[in-house]
C-alpha cells in the first residue's frame, strides 16, 4: 500500500518543480543499486532535501525511506503522507526504536536516507557527521551512498523566506559510488571517510553549478570560504 502514497507524491513534487521551472541536473544515478539495502547520506542545506535525495535514486527505480524527526509524523498533513511513504521518525530522546525500524528495513532490501549532520548546515559547508549512519551499514551488511546537494538552500531553508516563484533556480546533485562498510572498521573512521566523500561530491556541486549571485544581496546562499555572506560555521555556533 505505501507505494500507493508515495508515487503520487512523487508525482505531484514533479509537477511542481516543472511549474516552479527548476534546473535540475543530476549525476551518478547509476550508483544506486538496483536492489539490495543501502544507506544513502547527503548533506543537508534545505527543507525540501529529502526531496532532492530521493530523485536522485529514481533512475534506478528505487524508492528511498527516509529518517526524519518524529514531530513531522505528528502534523495533520504531513504525518499521513510521511506514514504511507513508510519514512521513519525519529525521537531523540528514544532513537534506538528508529534505529531498529531502519535495521529491518535494511535487512529487508530497502534503501534508507539519512542526513548525519542531523539539522540544517544554515553555513551550507557541512557539519560533522553523526556515526548513526555507519554503523547502521555495517550492521546490516549493505553499503553507504555519498550524495550531495546544492541549489536546494535557495527555494526554503532555515531563517529565509520560502521561494516558491518561477526563478528558474539550478539544483545540482551528485551521488558518488558505493563505499562498503567493513564491520572491522572503527564507526568514527567510516564516519570521516564518508563526510570525505560527501565533500568532494558537494564541492564538485558547487564547481557544476551554473549560475552565480546577481548582486551583493544575492550573495547569502554562497557560503563565506567561497566570497559568499552566509554565515561562517563558528558564525552559527556564537549565535545558536
Amino acid at each position: 500500500m505505501a507505494e500507493l502514497v508515495y508515487r503520487p507524491v512523487i508525482g505531484a513534487a514533479l509537477t511542481l518543480f516543472k511549474a516552479l521551472d527548476l534546473k535540475i541536473d543530476t549525476q551518478g544515478s547509476e550508483n544506486i543499486p538496483r536492489t539490495g539495502g543501502a544507506v544513502l547520506v547527503s548533506n543537508h542545506i534545505s527543507y525540501l532535501d529529502f526531496i532532492f535525495s530521493g530523485l536522485g535514486a529514481l533512475p534506478q527505480k528505487r524508492l528511498v525511506r527516509f529518517m526524519a524527526k518524529d514531530s513531522v509524523f505528528r502534523h495533520k498533513i504531513s504525518g499521513p503522507l510521511m506514514r504511507g511513504m513508510k519514512h521513519i521518525p525519529v525521537d531523540r530522546k528514544r532513537g534506538e526504536a528508529a534505529y531498529a525500524h531502519a535495521l529491518d528495513s535494511l535487512r529487508s532490501g530497502e534503501i534508507i536516507g539519512v542526513f548525519p549532520e542531523a539539522t540544517i548546515s544554515e553555513s551550507f559547508t557541512l557539519k560533522s557527521f553523526k556515526s548513526g549512519a555507519a554503523r547502521m551499514a555495517q550492521e546490516a551488511g549493505v553499503p553507504l551512498i555519498p550524495m550531495a546537494l546544492w541549489g536546494t538552500q535557495r527555494i526554503w531553508t532555515k531563517g529565509r523566506p520560502r521561494n516558491f516563484g518561477r526563478n528558474h533556480i539550478p539544483v545540482t546533485i551528485r551521488v558518488g559510488e558505493p563505499m562498503e562498510a567493513p564491520t572491522d572498521e572503527y564507526a568514527g573512521a567510516l564516519t570521516r571517510r564518508l563526510r570525505g566523500h560527501v565533500q568532494e561530491l558537494l564541492e564538485a556541486a558547487q564547481r557544476a553549478y551554473p549560475v552565480r549571485p546577481k548582486n551583493a544581496e544575492d550573495t547569502w546562499w554562497v557560503p563565506a570560504h567561497l566570497g559568499g555572506t552566509a554565515p561562517t560555521p563558528a558564525q552559527v555556533r556564537e549565535a545558536g
